[in-house]
């Protein structure tokens, strides 16, 4: 048994508890995970939401695409890790626990220097960002404008282009400016007259814009700024998509990228362990305060990641 979260309803937070879960030896090609953080994304309060399926057959649900831990026991025919491995979990069912059964596959080794937290909340975010920006060919000597530049995508979309030598320009409201330009971006508060804003930002004009929040603003701005609407990208806006803009991720109608993602792990560990790439956490909780995680999460107001701490 394990202590695990699960969604008992479709609904907002308040349908989360922690309940004891039977767990079964790791299989072939397994590994069983002690879990000492587990990153938090909005694919996980929309998964109980309601939004995409409300079929109670699929109740309790659990959570988690991502988490660091332990490795505690493996299956048959596992030769990848060793038990007492440090590791990265991407992409798994059930993070949200005290532990859990996990592909090998998923799992990519921990950088010694690299904490707990940071490493549970680096790889969804990391990777999303290394397929818009990849997406969107952005290349050295050019501009990305990046909507929503505090959240956890969009602190990784900010860093990661300017490790590829680009300017960046990123939406956020004011209080989240000087994180922003602690990592070499240029903020703009969003609202009315953003388009004029990214303009006297980047007089030298906007290649490329990658969208990490899903509003019209957003959308509409990088189409009136940005030349070639392939050049444009969105993890959000998934009903924008008669634009002609990107889709990526796991929307309706959307790339999800997966071999592009899964091969970025191990780069983006390398990254986060050298101290190239920074993973910001804003808040860390405690298992039985998942449901208020949630909330702080959904609110939009996380600068960064929000995380688990079992």
């Amino acid at each position: 048994m394990t202590r695990a979260v699960v969604a008992t309803a479709y609904g907002d937070p308040d349908v989360l508890s922690v309940t004891d879960v039977q767990l079964d030896p790791p299989g072939p090609g397994e590994v069983l995970l002690e879990v000492r953080a587990a990153g938090i994304n909005p694919v996980d309060w929309k998964t109980y939401s309601g939004g995409r399926s409300s079929d109670p057959a699929k109740l309790p649900l659990r959570l988690g695409f991502e988490a660091a831990g332990v490795v505690l026991a493996l299956g048959p025919d596992v030769d990848t890790v060793a038990v007492g491995d440090e590791v990265i979990a991407l992409r798994i069912s059930g993070a949200y626990a005290d532990q859990v059964v996990v592909p090998a596959t998923a799992l990519v080794p921990k950088p010694a220097s690299l904490p707990w937290a940071e490493a549970a909340g680096l790889m969804l975010a990391g990777a999303t960002a290394v397929h818009a920006l990849t997406a969107v060919g952005l290349e050295a000597g050019e501009t990305v404008l990046v909507h929503g530049g505090a959240g956890g995508v969009g602190l990784m979309l900010v860093q990661l282009a300017k490790l590829r030598g680009a300017a960046v320009v990123a939406t956020a409201s004011e209080r989240n400016f000087p994180l922003l330009r602690r990592f070499g971006a240029e903020p703009v508060t969003y609202g009315d007259g953003l388009a004029d804003r990214v303009r006297a930002a980047a007089p030298q004009g906007v290649d490329a814009a990658v969208d990490a929040v899903g509003t019209d603003e957003a959308v509409d701005v990088s189409l009136e700024l940005v030349g070639d609407v392939q050049r444009i990208a969105s993890i959000a806006a998934f009903g924008r998509g008669d634009t002609g803009i990107r889709l990526l991720g796991g929307g309706p109608g959307a790339d999800p990228g997966t071999e592009l993602r899964d091969a970025a792990r191990p780069e983006l560990a390398r990254q986060a362990g050298a101290g190239d790439l920074v993973v910001v956490v804003d808040r860390a909780y405690a298992l039985a305060e998942v449901a208020e995680a949630h909330r702080h999460s959904k609110d939009g107001h996380a600068s960064g990641k929000v995380v688990l701490v079992p």
